[in-house]
């Protein structure tokens, strides 16, 4: 088995779509990003990559290459689980935690994980996603921006933990 972190900070962009798990959440504000700044989501991705040894999402997708260019990090995660899984792993579980004084996204959470959970090809069960803020402090407690965590654990293909953690 093996487990991988990934984490991604955007600043916010007045006039963009503020996109978080997959998901639009009604804002003034988005992301400033090549795509479309789903911290949440390429957090994820690197914490994929990351635990398959695997060079990063700024490897994978660069924003320097047109075609990422406001593209769904949707697309992204779904190519990003092709990748994995061509090297022989699976996702057994993932943990995110978004980072952001606003908007507020605990309405949020269980679209973004079905969102994501199908894009990565896995159910609902196998993901978790919590948001918090940092009470007004840094740059996500100022608005600045917006950060996320992701952790996850990936098995090699065909060797699924059961739920006592044994093969």
């Amino acid at each position: 088995m093996r487990i991988g972190h990934g984490y991604d900070a955007h600043r916010y962009e007045a006039g963009r779509r503020f996109v978080i798990g997959g998901v639009t959440v009604p804002s003034d504000f988005g992301m400033a990003a090549h795509s479309d700044g789903d911290v949440l989501a390429h957090a994820l991705m690197d914490a994929l990559l990351g635990a398959a040894g695997l060079p990063d999402i700024g490897k994978q997708f660069p924003d320097t290459d047109g075609e990422f260019k406001d593209i769904s990090s949707m697309v992204l995660l779904q190519r990003t689980v092709e990748i994995i899984r061509r090297v022989g792993l699976e996702i057994e579980y993932v943990d995110c935690t978004v980072i952001a004084q606003a908007p507020k996204l605990s309405p949020y959470i269980e679209d973004m994980k079905k969102t994501l959970a199908e894009n990565a090809g896995i159910k609902a069960r196998q993901i978790n996603v919590k948001a918090t803020t940092e009470e007004k402090m840094g740059f996500t407690g100022s608005l600045e921006g917006i950060a996320a965590h992701a952790v996850c654990l990936l098995v090699e293909r065909g060797r699924v933990l059961s739920s006592n953690g044994n093969f």
